[in-house]
Protein backbone atom coordinates (compact mmCIF):
# COMPACT_ATOMS: atom_id res chain seq x y z
CA UNK A 1 0.00 0.00 0.00
CA UNK A 2 1.33 3.68 -1.21
CA UNK A 3 2.07 5.81 2.14
CA UNK A 4 0.10 8.93 1.83
CA UNK A 5 1.93 12.59 2.26
CA UNK A 6 0.23 15.43 3.30
CA UNK A 7 -0.05 17.92 0.92
CA UNK A 8 1.92 20.94 1.55
CA UNK A 9 3.47 24.21 0.01
CA UNK A 10 7.03 22.16 -0.30
CA UNK A 11 5.49 18.94 -2.33
CA UNK A 12 3.54 18.58 -5.66
CA UNK A 13 0.43 16.73 -5.53
CA UNK A 14 2.44 14.23 -7.70
CA UNK A 15 4.78 13.71 -4.69
CA UNK A 16 2.36 13.83 -2.41
CA UNK A 17 -0.02 10.96 -3.64
CA UNK A 18 0.13 8.17 -6.07
CA UNK A 19 -2.90 7.75 -8.49
CA UNK A 20 -3.87 4.38 -10.31
CA UNK A 21 -5.54 5.11 -13.67
CA UNK A 22 -7.36 3.39 -16.47
CA UNK A 23 -6.80 4.46 -20.20
CA UNK A 24 -9.13 2.78 -22.61
CA UNK A 25 -8.69 3.82 -25.66
CA UNK A 26 -7.81 1.09 -29.32
CA UNK A 27 -4.84 3.06 -30.95
CA UNK A 28 -1.98 1.91 -28.99
CA UNK A 29 -0.02 5.08 -30.21
CA UNK A 30 -2.09 7.19 -27.88
CA UNK A 31 -2.48 5.16 -25.16
CA UNK A 32 1.49 5.37 -24.69
CA UNK A 33 1.60 8.70 -25.46
CA UNK A 34 -0.93 9.64 -22.89
CA UNK A 35 0.62 7.17 -20.19
CA UNK A 36 3.61 9.28 -21.29
CA UNK A 37 1.85 12.34 -20.23
CA UNK A 38 0.34 11.11 -17.02
CA UNK A 39 4.25 9.25 -15.69
CA UNK A 40 5.99 12.56 -16.40
CA UNK A 41 3.43 14.24 -14.32
CA UNK A 42 3.03 11.66 -11.86
CA UNK A 43 6.20 8.94 -12.19
CA UNK A 44 4.44 7.03 -9.44
CA UNK A 45 1.44 6.29 -11.29
CA UNK A 46 -0.25 2.89 -12.24
CA UNK A 47 -1.41 2.84 -15.46
CA UNK A 48 -4.29 -0.19 -16.86
CA UNK A 49 -4.83 -0.34 -20.72
CA UNK A 50 -7.64 -1.10 -22.27
CA UNK A 51 -8.44 -1.21 -25.97
CA UNK A 52 -12.46 -1.86 -26.20
CA UNK A 53 -15.23 -1.04 -23.91
CA UNK A 54 -15.67 -4.60 -22.45
CA UNK A 55 -12.50 -4.43 -21.65
CA UNK A 56 -12.47 -1.69 -19.51
CA UNK A 57 -15.92 -2.31 -17.78
CA UNK A 58 -14.07 -5.54 -17.14
CA UNK A 59 -10.98 -3.65 -15.34
CA UNK A 60 -13.15 -1.18 -13.73
CA UNK A 61 -15.29 -4.21 -12.14
CA UNK A 62 -12.06 -5.59 -10.83
CA UNK A 63 -9.91 -2.21 -9.70
CA UNK A 64 -12.41 -0.13 -7.76
CA UNK A 65 -9.62 1.53 -6.27
CA UNK A 66 -8.94 3.45 -9.53
CA UNK A 67 -8.50 7.12 -8.94
CA UNK A 68 -9.69 7.77 -12.83
CA UNK A 69 -10.61 6.47 -15.95
CA UNK A 70 -9.55 7.91 -19.54
CA UNK A 71 -12.12 7.13 -22.03
CA UNK A 72 -12.04 6.69 -26.10
CA UNK A 73 -15.49 8.25 -27.21
CA UNK A 74 -15.22 6.38 -30.59
CA UNK A 75 -13.32 3.01 -29.47
CA UNK A 76 -15.08 -0.24 -29.99
CA UNK A 77 -18.30 -0.62 -28.22
CA UNK A 78 -19.03 2.94 -26.99
CA UNK A 79 -22.05 3.12 -29.24
CA UNK A 80 -21.74 6.88 -28.61
CA UNK A 81 -21.53 8.34 -24.86
CA UNK A 82 -23.52 5.12 -24.15
CA UNK A 83 -19.86 3.41 -22.68
CA UNK A 84 -19.83 6.35 -20.57
CA UNK A 85 -23.44 5.61 -19.27
CA UNK A 86 -22.46 2.28 -18.96
CA UNK A 87 -19.52 2.68 -17.06
CA UNK A 88 -20.95 5.53 -14.96
CA UNK A 89 -23.96 2.34 -13.41
CA UNK A 90 -21.54 -0.07 -13.07
CA UNK A 91 -18.39 1.63 -11.42
CA UNK A 92 -20.39 4.56 -9.94
CA UNK A 93 -17.42 6.12 -7.82
CA UNK A 94 -14.33 6.07 -10.56
CA UNK A 95 -14.68 9.31 -12.53
CA UNK A 96 -14.28 9.27 -16.07
CA UNK A 97 -12.69 12.03 -18.02
CA UNK A 98 -13.91 11.56 -21.65
CA UNK A 99 -10.75 11.88 -24.42
CA UNK A 100 -11.99 12.19 -27.79
CA UNK A 101 -10.96 14.27 -31.31
CA UNK A 102 -14.70 15.71 -31.37
CA UNK A 103 -15.26 19.12 -30.16
CA UNK A 104 -18.78 19.52 -31.20
CA UNK A 105 -19.69 21.62 -27.85
CA UNK A 106 -23.25 19.73 -27.94
CA UNK A 107 -21.27 16.56 -27.17
CA UNK A 108 -19.08 18.09 -24.72
CA UNK A 109 -21.84 19.23 -22.68
CA UNK A 110 -23.81 15.78 -22.89
CA UNK A 111 -20.97 13.97 -21.79
CA UNK A 112 -20.59 16.33 -18.98
CA UNK A 113 -24.80 15.68 -18.37
CA UNK A 114 -24.03 11.98 -18.37
CA UNK A 115 -21.55 11.79 -15.39
CA UNK A 116 -18.06 12.53 -17.11
CA UNK A 117 -15.70 14.86 -15.24
CA UNK A 118 -14.10 16.44 -17.74
CA UNK A 119 -13.36 16.10 -21.56
CA UNK A 120 -9.96 16.24 -22.91
CA UNK A 121 -9.40 17.01 -26.49
CA UNK A 122 -7.12 14.75 -27.93
CA UNK A 123 -4.89 17.43 -30.00
CA UNK A 124 -4.50 19.83 -26.75
CA UNK A 125 -0.66 20.55 -26.43
CA UNK A 126 0.94 18.40 -23.48
CA UNK A 127 1.07 21.07 -21.06
CA UNK A 128 -3.08 21.90 -21.10
CA UNK A 129 -3.23 18.31 -20.77
CA UNK A 130 -0.99 17.52 -18.23
CA UNK A 131 -3.27 20.96 -16.43
CA UNK A 132 -6.46 18.97 -17.22
CA UNK A 133 -5.16 15.94 -15.43
CA UNK A 134 -3.98 17.71 -12.75
CA UNK A 135 -7.43 19.70 -12.52
CA UNK A 136 -9.52 16.19 -12.29
CA UNK A 137 -7.47 14.13 -10.16
CA UNK A 138 -7.99 17.39 -7.49
CA UNK A 139 -11.85 16.60 -7.81
CA UNK A 140 -12.35 19.58 -10.38
CA UNK A 141 -14.29 19.42 -13.50
CA UNK A 142 -12.34 20.36 -17.04
CA UNK A 143 -14.08 21.37 -20.35
CA UNK A 144 -12.25 22.29 -23.23
CA UNK A 145 -11.48 26.38 -23.15
CA UNK A 146 -13.76 26.91 -26.35
CA UNK A 147 -16.54 25.47 -24.12
CA UNK A 148 -15.40 27.98 -21.25
CA UNK A 149 -15.36 30.97 -23.52
CA UNK A 150 -18.47 30.50 -25.68
CA UNK A 151 -20.64 33.30 -23.88
CA UNK A 152 -21.69 32.02 -20.24
CA UNK A 153 -22.69 28.37 -21.35
CA UNK A 154 -20.13 26.68 -18.48
CA UNK A 155 -20.78 29.02 -15.80
CA UNK A 156 -24.90 28.96 -15.82
CA UNK A 157 -24.71 25.36 -16.53
CA UNK A 158 -22.74 24.39 -13.44
CA UNK A 159 -25.57 26.82 -11.68
CA UNK A 160 -28.27 25.19 -13.27
CA UNK A 161 -26.40 21.48 -11.92
CA UNK A 162 -25.97 23.06 -8.25
CA UNK A 163 -29.52 24.00 -8.25
CA UNK A 164 -31.00 20.74 -9.68
CA UNK A 165 -29.23 18.82 -7.11
CA UNK A 166 -29.29 21.21 -4.46
CA UNK A 167 -29.35 19.20 -1.11
CA UNK A 168 -32.60 19.09 1.10
CA UNK A 169 -31.66 19.68 4.96
CA UNK A 170 -33.18 15.97 5.45
CA UNK A 171 -30.64 14.41 3.41
CA UNK A 172 -27.59 15.85 5.39
CA UNK A 173 -29.04 15.20 8.22
CA UNK A 174 -29.49 11.33 7.48
CA UNK A 175 -25.42 11.41 7.00
CA UNK A 176 -23.05 10.54 9.89
CA UNK A 177 -20.97 12.69 11.53
CA UNK A 178 -17.83 10.79 9.45
CA UNK A 179 -19.68 10.56 6.59
CA UNK A 180 -20.44 14.53 6.73
CA UNK A 181 -16.67 15.39 6.86
CA UNK A 182 -15.54 13.22 3.75
CA UNK A 183 -18.56 15.19 1.62
CA UNK A 184 -16.79 18.32 3.02
CA UNK A 185 -13.49 17.62 1.61
CA UNK A 186 -14.71 15.83 -1.43
CA UNK A 187 -16.39 19.47 -2.01
CA UNK A 188 -12.70 20.83 -1.41
CA UNK A 189 -11.40 19.10 -4.26
CA UNK A 190 -9.53 16.79 -1.98
CA UNK A 191 -8.74 12.88 -3.93
CA UNK A 192 -9.42 9.65 -1.45
CA UNK A 193 -5.99 9.29 -0.75
CA UNK A 194 -6.09 13.04 0.48
CA UNK A 195 -9.19 12.40 2.61
CA UNK A 196 -7.83 8.92 3.82
CA UNK A 197 -4.71 11.16 4.57
CA UNK A 198 -6.62 14.04 6.36
CA UNK A 199 -9.92 11.79 8.07
CA UNK A 200 -6.15 9.06 9.30
CA UNK A 201 -8.77 6.31 7.93
CA UNK A 202 -7.48 4.02 5.32
CA UNK A 203 -8.82 4.62 1.86
CA UNK A 204 -10.84 1.59 1.46
CA UNK A 205 -13.01 3.78 4.20
CA UNK A 206 -12.96 6.49 2.71
CA UNK A 207 -14.38 4.29 -0.83
CA UNK A 208 -17.03 2.96 1.29
CA UNK A 209 -18.36 6.25 2.64
CA UNK A 210 -18.34 7.89 -0.77
CA UNK A 211 -20.52 5.00 -2.05
CA UNK A 212 -22.78 5.52 0.91
CA UNK A 213 -22.58 9.55 0.26
CA UNK A 214 -23.62 9.10 -3.44
CA UNK A 215 -26.37 6.54 -2.10
CA UNK A 216 -28.35 8.70 0.96
CA UNK A 217 -27.59 11.61 -1.70
CA UNK A 218 -29.44 9.91 -4.60
CA UNK A 219 -27.08 11.44 -6.75
CA UNK A 220 -25.35 8.96 -10.04
CA UNK A 221 -21.73 10.25 -9.44
CA UNK A 222 -18.93 11.83 -7.12
CA UNK A 223 -19.32 15.09 -9.47
CA UNK A 224 -23.04 15.54 -8.82
CA UNK A 225 -22.19 15.25 -5.14
CA UNK A 226 -19.28 17.79 -5.01
CA UNK A 227 -21.87 20.23 -7.08
CA UNK A 228 -24.36 19.93 -5.04
CA UNK A 229 -22.07 20.03 -1.68
CA UNK A 230 -20.54 23.27 -3.42
CA UNK A 231 -22.66 25.61 -1.29
CA UNK A 232 -23.43 23.41 1.90
CA UNK A 233 -22.51 25.36 5.39
CA UNK A 234 -21.00 22.26 7.19
CA UNK A 235 -20.69 24.11 10.02
CA UNK A 236 -24.09 23.88 10.49
CA UNK A 237 -24.19 20.13 10.56
CA UNK A 238 -21.45 19.57 12.46
CA UNK A 239 -22.06 20.75 15.34
CA UNK A 240 -25.15 18.89 16.03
Amino acid sequence: MTEKTPASSQLTEGDAVSYRLLIADDHPLFREAIADVIRNRYPDADILEAENLEAAAALAEDNEELDLILLDLNMPGMNGLNGLIQLRNESPTIPVVIISAEEEKSVVLQAMTYGAVGFIIKSLPREKMTQALEQVLAGQVYLPSDVIRASDDGRSRTKRIQEENQIPPEMLNSLTRRQLLVLERMANGESNKQIAYNLSIAETTVKAHVSAILRKLGVHNRIQAVLAASNVDFNQYLRR
